[in-house]
Parts: C-alpha cells; sequence; structure tokens
C-alpha cells in the first residue's frame, strides 16, 4: 500500500522542499511496486539497466523507461495490474483499436485517491457544498462522469447525475432544480445553449454560475463565448484514464493554465521525437508518472498530448506546477464529443464488409456545436442491391465500437483522392466552425 494523504485543504500550497520530500518517497514506493508485480516494468528496467533500489527521487526519472498507449492494448486486460484482482474494486474501460479494449483497476485506495483529486479539483473551481452540480459527463465503463461524481460529494456540494445526452431534460433540470454548477464537454454545453435558446430559455437568467469542462480540447476562445453567452465561469479540467481519470489538473478562479495535482501524479515535457527532457516553458509531450496509484501504476507515461509546463508563480497562492492548456496531440486520435476514436477502429468496420471498398474519408464538423463526424467510402460491387441497408448497418456496427453515432455516405467507386504517398483519412473541419 502507497501511504498518502486525503487533506485536500493544504496538498495544493506546499513548499518546494516538502513537495519535492513527498514526491521522492512516494516515487521510490511507486517503482519498487510496479517493477515487483509487473513483469513489463521489470523487463524494461532490466534492459534499461536500471535496479529499483537505485532510483532515489524524481531527479532520476529521466533514465527510467517509458510506457506508452500501446502497452495498455498488448498487456490488456490485466497485465499491467500490480494488485491481485481481488483487490481491484472497479474497472473502467475504453475502447481499442483491434477489439480488445484498454483496462484500467482501481483499488478501493486508487477510488478514494480519485475522490480526494476531484474533491480539489472542484474547490480550484470555486464549488462549495452549497452548489448543486448536474454531473452531464458519461457514467458506466467513461471515467468522467463517476469521477466528478465522487469529487463533487466528497465536497459536500448536492450531486445530480444526470449522465450524458437527453438534452432537454437536461436545460429542464438546469432551470428546475436550481442547479450552480454544470459539468460536461465544452461542445455539448454549446449544443445545450442553442437547444435552450430553441425553447426559449435563457441559461443567463438561471441560478447557473460555473460551467467544468474537459475531456476533449477546446480552445481559449471558445471558453469566452461559453463564458458571454451563459453568463458564467468556464473551467477547463485534464485528466486520462491511464493515470486517474479526470483529476490530472485544472484551472483555478485565475484560469491561467492548469495546476497538476504533483504530489500525486508528476509532469515532464518530453521532445515527441527523441524523448529527450525539454525545459520549463517549452512546448512537448507531456509524461506523466503516478505516485499513488495502486493497481496500475503508470511510470513515465507518454499522453500524447503536446502542452508546456508554466514556471511563474500563480496569484492564487497555490504552489502546484500549472501546464497550458491541452489543444492538440501529436498522434492520430480523435476526439469526438469527448469520446476517443482511432481512424483504425473505422478502417476494420468498413473493411469488415464486403460491400465497400478500403477507400474511405473521415470528415469531422460542427453543427449547432455539436460534433458531427461523417465517414465516406467507396463501393466495392456493381450489385450492391439497397445502399440504405448497408448504410445502415455500418452505422450500426461504427456506433457499437466507437460508442457515438456517424454517418456513412457511399461513393462510386474511383470517385476518392488517391494518394502516392500516405493517404489522407481525416478531414478536421471542426476549428473553422469555432470562434
Amino acid at each position: 500500500m502507497i501511504e498518502w494523504s486525503t487533506n485536500v485543504e493544504s496538498a495544493d500550497c506546499l513548499s518546494a522542499d516538502k513537495l519535492r520530500k513527498r514526491q521522492d518517497e512516494r516515487l521510490r514506493a511507486t517503482v519498487q511496486h510496479a517493477v515487483q508485480n509487473v513483469p513489463l516494468y521489470r523487463e524494461r528496467f532490466q534492459a534499461c539497466g536500471v535496479a529499483p533500489e537505485s532510483v532515489s527521487g524524481i531527479e532520476d526519472l529521466p533514465r527510467l523507461p517509458f510506457l506508452f498507449k500501446s502497452d495498455y492494448r498488448e498487456q490488456s486486460p490485466y497485465g499491467l495490474f500490480a494488485t491481485p484482482l481481488q483487490q481491484v474494486v472497479r474497472l473502467h474501460s475504453s475502447s481499442g483499436t483491434t477489439g480488445m479494449p484498454t483496462v484500467v483497476g482501481y483499488t478501493q485506495n486508487d477510488i478514494d485517491l480519485w475522490t480526494s483529486v476531484m474533491e480539489r479539483t472542484l474547490r480550484l473551481c470555486g464549488v462549495t457544498p452549497s452548489d448543486v452540480v448536474q454531473v452531464a459527463f458519461g457514467y458506466g465503463l467513461f471515467t468522467g462522469g463517476l469521477g466528478v461524481h465522487y469529487g463533487a460529494e466528497s465536497l459536500g456540494a448536492t450531486v445530480i447525475p444526470v449522465s450524458g445526452g437527453q438534452s432537454d431534460r437536461q436545460i429542464q433540470l438546469l432551470r428546475d432544480l436550481n442547479v450552480t454548477t454544470i459539468c460536461c464537454t465544452p461542445s455539448y454545453f454549446l449544443h445545450l445553449l442553442e437547444r435552450a435558446d430553441d425553447l426559449g430559455i435563457n441559461l443567463r437568467e438561471l441560478p447557473l454560475q460555473t460551467g467544468i469542462f474537459g475531456a476533449e480540447p477546446w480552445s481559449e476562445p471558445m471558453r469566452q463565448r461559453i463564458e458571454d453567452a451563459a453568463g458564467i465561469r468556464a473551467y477547463d479540467i485534464y485528466g486520462l484514464s491511464e493515470i486517474i481519470g479526470p483529476g490530472v489538473a485544472s484551472a483555478c478562479e485565475e484560469q491561467d493554465g492548469l495546476h497538476v495535482f504533483e504530489d500525486h501524479f508528476f509532469p515532464e515535457i518530453v521532445d515527441p521525437d527523441s524523448g529527450d527532457p525539454l525545459p520549463v516553458g517549452e512546448e512537448g509531450e507531456l509524461v506523466l508518472t503516478t505516485l499513488s496509484r495502486e493497481a496500475v501504476p503508470a511510470i513515465r507515461y507518454r499522453t500524447g498530448d503536446i502542452t508546456a509546463l508554466i514556471s511563474d508563480p500563480c496569484p492564487c497562492g497555490r504552489t502546484t506546477t500549472r501546464i497550458r492548456r491541452v489543444t492538440h496531440r501529436c498522434d492520430d486520435m480523435l476526439i469526438v464529443r469527448g469520446v476517443n476514436i482511432y481512424p483504425a477502429q473505422i478502417e476494420d468496420v468498413l473493411l469488415s464488409s464486403e460491400c465497400v471498398s478500403p477507400h474511405y474519408e473521415i470528415h469531422l464538423t460542427r453543427d449547432r456545436s455539436l460534433d458531427q463526424i461523417q465517414v465516406r467510402v467507396e463501393i466495392d460491387r456493381d450489385d450492391l442491391g439497397n445502399t440504405d441497408q448497408v448504410c445502415d448497418q455500418l452505422a450500426k456496427r461504427l456506433h457499437q465500437v466507437m460508442g457515438i453515432k456517424a454517418t456513412i455516405t457511399l461513393a462510386e467507386s474511383m470517385t476518392l483522392a488517391r494518394s502516392e504517398g500516405k493517404a489522407r483519412r481525416v478531414f478536421d473541419r471542426r476549428c473553422e466552425e469555432q470562434v
């Protein structure tokens, strides 16, 4: 068991010396725990010539091996677990690119840790025990809904666990239950704004004061648009299931970067190509190490997210390191309505059909601020028959794989562009429709 405190009041304001001492102690325990119980870590450390007992603290991180997203897929479901399954009280997963989902687990201590960092997240966003919090992130295998839910309850706020979707119902709850805080993806909240307008409801006239948004990249102009339209303060939160879920970092009232809860998650910035550490302030790939996670510890996990560390002290008085807003990634992952999607997932579904060819395009747009995904694929048979039925079948299978709906459009043979080099599959025009 990795020891840590649940004192959420003081953890964000530790002195540099006290914070580093805590990080060093927890890193040593995490390395010992991971290498002893996870064969992959044992093999990687041996290959690097690093003995676990030689790791004294954070300054040793650059000589430790990286962990990659592919490791989670290849080791799925339980290869990266450092505790027996009997000690795991919760499993979450996301769809993988080749059938087997990426699975992460939580011991009871991990659930307590998640609850603690989510309470800290909500406090940073100004939420108090007197607030009414509507959680419109999805519940279930997606970590967003339950993570926010636990943090809000731990804080003592009143929680409405509505989950995602049912937009008219969401707006009714906002109005009838005097909601003061809503938590969802920013694009979905923009959709709620427009739907409320259709229903003749002005969100600026409601008690709503705070929006906590995450699970997808969003720009500073979008934040300003949301705040102006709804009359609220909009806060950016960051997390990923491989680390804990939401609760890794959060904006504060200054809204200048996101505070990383670095007593539990240590951030590094590395060159995306070489993996070499980059200096503070230089943009690169975010690498995270869990310092308190039991079931699935992550040592130097390559997140694929591009950001930079902020060195200037935050006027809010908190001493934790901040990162800039994450707006893009260094890989090909698409985030649509808060769901992680890979083109390979779509390709697998298309290639499983005898009716269409391997030539396809993925078009991402926004309709009334809600992400839309359209897949255009060429017909591969002259005797196709009922094209509407083919489109419906492919759309249903994509929905099962991705968890969100996509529109399928069949194109005549040889009508989609070819390439002599790398094929361009993704056409993302969502930014063209943002402020």
